[in-house]
């Protein structure tokens, strides 16, 4: 797989630039233009408007809600005012979103914009959307069938922040291969899942005795608790001496089953996505580290995509002629990547409040203020 990292400056001066470009000329030129030839019907297509489609995969987890839907659909109305954003959530259900897909394509959009709950079940209907001329745009997740664009997260570096947090935690505490570790995969139907399991698996085979691995379907926090405490169970609570779970929905109910099985306190255990239950671990110790993935320049590039292909315009990737990335039916899909960060106890106030993620308000409730005060967030 060809993929190449670009770093994105999140300045609103920035945004505001690019934006103001594509949205105020009718022949002005943006991210992934195409030749001066074309720009009129651009801006006469972007003046004009048209729909696109969202299509999420749950709402379980905090930031499909709270800030991929309003970011994406703020920075569509920026670039083009006349575009209608058609949302459809799929609550974690396949199924459900397939019948979201064929709807949007039955209701006249030109773009979709789609985060596959399922990569390899959606297929078929990204292959309908191809034979009606509608484009589709991989949105966090790779998709199967002719992708258009695809925007995500460098997933294989994920893992490797999640491998060495992990792994510098149980080696602070002695030697590695001490005793097992447990680890929580995530759906076996997100394809993110595999590069997760590529990162993290190369910074710790060798290093670690893994005990027992789960794959989580629909990364349920109840599955992974219940697998996780038989886990404890089986190896022993009391010798079990870190946690890899590969977000924090599944660490908070790993957490409740290190607590209740009687895993020593403040055993290694990792996470993703900065959910605030998890930022609230971290500061009070019973969570390692979590994973953050800035959402806003993620959105940006799904919406700067969404206009362009929808105006007729050709996009391109980042760095160059490695902006690329395969899924088996396309060989060349126009990527941009974005790089996460990981975030400890000791710089939560520089990611995750710094760029307005959580408020010190929302993540020091009182059960947390003096673990906050500690951590000079108050």
């Amino acid at each position: 797989m060809k993929r190449a990292v670009t770093r994105l400056v999140m300045g609103g001066m920035a945004l505001a630039m690019a934006f103001g470009t594509v949205a105020c000329g009718a022949a002005g030129k943006g991210w992934g233009d195409g030749d001066a030839s074309a720009s009129g019907d651009v801006g006469s297509t972007v003046a004009g408007g048209f729909k696109i489609g969202l299509l999420l995969p749950e709402s379980r987890t905090a930031r499909y809600e709270k800030f991929d839907r309003p970011y994406i659909t703020r920075d569509i109305t920026a670039l083009c005012p006349g575009c209608q954003v058609v949302y459809g959530n799929a609550d974690q259900d396949a199924e459900r979103q397939r019948q979201q897909f064929d709807s949007m394509l039955a209701g006249d959009v030109k773009v979709i914009i789609l985060d596959a709950v399922d990569a390899k079940a959606i297929t078929p209907a990204v292959f309908r959307a191809r034979g009606r001329g509608v484009k589709v745009i991989a949105y966090d997740r790779l998709a199967g069938g002719p992708i258009d664009a695809y925007t995500s997260f460098d997933n294989i570096q994920i893992g490797k922040m999640q491998g060495q947090a992990l792994l510098d935690a149980l080696r602070a505490g002695g030697d590695p291969r001490r005793g097992p570790i447990v680890m929580v995969n995530g759906s076996p139907a997100d394809p993110n899942v595999d590069d997760y399991r590529k990162g993290v698996h190369s910074v710790l085979d060798g290093q670690v005795v893994v005990g027992k691995e789960y794959d989580i379907p629909d990364w349920s926090p109840d599955r992974a608790g219940a697998e996780a405490a038989d886990a404890f169970t089986a190896l022993g609570a009391a010798k079990v001496i870190g946690v890899y779970s590969a977000n924090d929905g599944m660490a908070g109910g790993v957490a409740r089953a290190m607590r209740d099985t009687g895993v020593g306190e403040g055993t290694p255990l990792t996470g993703q996505d900065a959910e605030l239950a998890a930022v609230q671990r971290i500061l009070l110790g019973t969570q390692t580290m979590t994973v953050y993935k800035p959402i806003e320049p993620e959105a940006r590039n799904a919406a700067r995509m969404a206009v362009d292909l929808g105006s007729g315009k050709a996009v391109t990737g980042g760095g160059g002629d490695d902006g690329t990335v395969g899924n088996g039916t396309s060989s060349s899909i126009p990527t941009q990547i974005i790089q996460p960060i990981v975030v400890t106890k000791d710089n939560i106030k520089d990611t995750v409040v710094k760029d307005g993620f959580w408020t010190v308000q929302e993540i020091c409730t009182p059960a947390v203020r003096a673990a906050c005060k500690a951590a000079r967030l108050l």
